[in-house]
């Protein structure tokens, strides 16, 4: 779906929808806060007007995060010294008109609401050669589950709190005009580590403008948020409420209301909008908790609250019915385990990639080389587009739009020979059997058949997959049955969970 792995795939009605809305423009005013930049040689093909150097105004530091089109890093401004998130989407990536619409479109959103305290803020947008940068607002205070789970003590009343500022910004956001349509856990950080930090809402990527009655087709968002509508394919502004009322679920129970082994799955049980309320926490939480979830995930978008009636609603409003009493430990713990799983699954598949057989290979090693005419080790995503078809390898377009966005880990616009056995090698089903056990006995390094917290600290550690005690944190939430180490069947469970983020490529219509 659009970041159904991705980023804006766009509406058959949403460039018409945005003609005609004023909109503050990306110029002059996007760099009022700072110095300007050092000005170079021409015009830049997206934002449209003169090309500059962000890395004159700011220094680069470290990785923040990495999306489908582009990489964020911490930088800081040269001269006040404060330190600012920017989102760096190479160009030579953009390769259709609709590309360059959708990041133009991303920018003139988040000029567009600037100021609401729970939107982040876009202090300035810069094109050079290479990329175009946003410089945005630090959320220095991690993801909303993180906070959570950081916290220990958990109630009603902190989710009600949550809650509320996440459905502040749908109200905020359609009373100007636009539709979030991406909006799930990882999209909303803290501001700081304060108690009282506020909550943001980030990645406009997939962001439309709308006017009343406006229908939208495209398939986009993420599978375990993604409403009822949008699978059919008819939808409006309803769908940011959905999502919301997902997010709440997970917020009181753990786990998402929606669940499948695959991605049809997901959405199957989407469709079919049974929830469950038996299952604990449920029993033992407020019957106007259960009464605004209902509300918020009612099948039918014309029966479902509008954003300024969820926030009328007793459960949410501040000072309300929800209650401080703390939510059952069993919430946080499945709440850990399924925001581990995703990140724990990549790893494993590139295990895979890495050690598969000769044999195995060789086909997918002979297509890397065929492409690689210049022998530098990495293929551009041209050449893949040209190469895959010449090749007579049954993949659909859709497949192989797939592969280019799921091959280019580092966003650089080029595949190397292990992001391309990666990709590959997960279009070809090699979550089959015997693969998994290799992947396994990869862990499970004395053959104990059981992967010791030591065996996959070791492993993990080699992958930069963060410091021991992130790993811990992970190793004990795939393990199930809590004996402290992962058997085989916990592990092929955890490969075989459906992926959350669905559609090959945010950027591109869906037919």
């Amino acid at each position: 779906m659009g970041k159904c792995s991705g980023a804006p795939s766009t509406s058959d009605d949403g460039h018409k929808s945005s003609k005609g809305i004023k909109v503050h423009s990306s110029g002059a005013s996007a760099h009022s806060h700072h110095a300007p930049a050092h000005s170079l040689n021409g015009v830049g093909r997206v934002l449209g007007r003169p090309m500059e150097d962000v890395k004159a105004s700011y220094s680069f530091g470290r990785e923040l995060g990495r999306g489908q089109f582009g990489v964020t890093y911490l930088v800081t401004h040269k001269e006040t010294k404060q330190q600012f998130a920017c989102k760096s989407i190479a160009t030579r990536r953009l390769v259709h008109k609709e590309d360059l619409e959708d990041i133009r479109r991303e920018v003139q959103i988040m000029h567009h609401l600037t100021g609401y305290r729970n939107i982040v803020e876009l202090k300035g947008a810069y094109e050079d050669k290479q990329s175009v940068n946003l410089i945005m607002e630090l959320c220095a205070g991690g993801e909303l589950f993180d906070r959570i789970i950081a916290k220990g003590h958990y109630s009603e009343r902190a989710a009600a709190d949550l809650c509320r500022q996440m459905v502040t910004v749908v109200r905020d956001c359609h009373s100007m005009g636009v539709m979030h349509r991406d909006l799930k856990p990882e999209n909303f950080l803290m501001l700081n580590t304060d108690e009282s930090s506020p909550l943001k809402a980030t990645d406009f990527g997939l962001s439309v403008f709308f006017k009343t009655g406006d229908v939208f087709k495209d398939l986009v968002g993420s599978a375990y948020y993604v409403a009822p509508e949008v699978l059919r394919r008819k939808y409006g502004a309803e769908c940011d409420v959905w999502s919301a009322g997902v997010v709440l679920y997970i917020l009181l129970s753990g786990v998402p209301p929606f669940w499948g082994e695959t991605e049809r799955g997901i959405f199957d049980a989407v469709l079919r909008g049974h929830i469950d309320f038996a299952s604990d926490p449920w029993p033992s939480l407020s019957t106007s908790a259960k009464d605004l979830v209902k509300k918020m995930l009612k099948s039918d978008p014309k029966e479902r609250l509008t954003a300024a009636q969820v926030l009328e609603h007793p459960w949410i409003r501040e000072d309300g019915e929800a209650s401080d009493k703390p939510i059952d430990v069993g919430v946080m713990s499945r709440m850990k385990q399924f925001r581990a799983m995703n990140k724990l699954k990549k790893v494993a598949l590139k295990v895979i990639a890495e050690n598969l057989s000769e044999e195995e290979i060789m086909g997918l090693k002979e297509m890397f080389k065929s492409m690689d005419t210049d022998n530098s080790g990495t293929v551009t995503l041209e050449e893949l587009k040209v190469g895959i078809p010449q090749l007579g390898t049954k993949l659909t377009e859709a497949e192989v739009e797939q592969l280019l966005e799921a091959a280019d880990v580092d966003g650089n616009g080029t595949i190397d020979y292990i992001e391309f056995i990666t990709a590959t090698m997960h279009l070809n089903r090699i979550e089959k059997e015997d693969h998994l056990f290799t992947a396994f006995e990869y862990f499970d390094g004395d053959k104990s058949g059981y992967i010791t917290v030591e065996e996959l600290e070791e492993a993990l550690t080699k992958h930069n997959l963060g410091d021991a005690k992130t790993i811990k944190e992970i190793i004990a939430e795939v393990d199930t049955d809590n004996d402290g180490r992962i058997n085989y069947e916990e592990f092929t469970t955890m490969m075989r969970k459906g992926n959350p983020d669905f559609a090959p490529n945010r950027r591109r219509k869906q037919t």
